[in-house]
């Protein structure tokens, strides 16, 4: 069973899977923006657009890379994004963020995952908005954030997944926060690492 995340909670990811985690999954999803009004005419707003993002930390602290819709790939291999979806639109998450933990590279210590809505909108503004962590061998949820709940901000810095004592933990930071891509959390982040 997930674990529905808490602002500040910190877990084993391997404890939640019960088994090593090896390859993980950061999953976002949301409804898309349902037009109203006489054949589509005059009702709805625009379409909502969030944006998972992936960012690589060293030890110092320095942010290596960045996996986001720009870059899809990390430089090293081991992080791959599926792509930008702009609408919200078919069932399940709307983009994922696959993590191969034993491929990243050894000076990394720590992965932040960010959304963020880049048309805008607050995440109460958007329908069952949320985003996952998921065991990659097998699907299995490990970890939630019901985002819609979250209020009158447009962007949130989700988890930070930190090497320590030669495993993967997991801190749920669920650190609200205003901009439309992952380089405006910057400084909420930095105190984080």
């Amino acid at each position: 069973m997930a674990v529905s995340l808490q602002k500040g909670q910190k877990i084993s990811l391997n404890k939640e899977s019960g088994s090593t985690l090896s390859k993980i999954v950061m999953g976002l999803g949301w409804d898309a923006v349902k037009k109203s009004g006489f054949l589509g005419f005059g009702g709805g707003s625009a379409e909502v657009d969030l944006d998972a993002s992936c960012l690589l930390f060293d030890e110092s602290g320095a942010m290596v890379d960045a996996v986001w819709f720009r870059q899809l790939r990390s430089k090293d291999g081991s992080i791959q994004h599926s792509g930008d979806n702009r609408t919200g639109e078919g069932d399940g998450d709307d983009e994922q963020i696959k993590v191969d933990l034993d491929r990243v590279p050894a000076n990394i210590k720590s992965l932040v995952f960010t959304v963020n809505s880049f048309t805008g909108q607050n995440f109460a503004q958007v329908a069952n908005a949320y985003c996952r962590i998921l065991d990659g061998a097998n699907n299995k949820e490990v970890a939630r954030y019901d985002l819609s709940v979250q209020g009158s901000h447009n962007a949130q810095v989700m988890a930070k997944l930190y090497r320590h004592g030669g495993e993967w933990k997991m801190h749920a930071i669920g650190e609200n926060g205003v901009g439309r891509t992952f380089d405006e959390l910057l400084p909420q982040i930095k105190p984080h690492l």
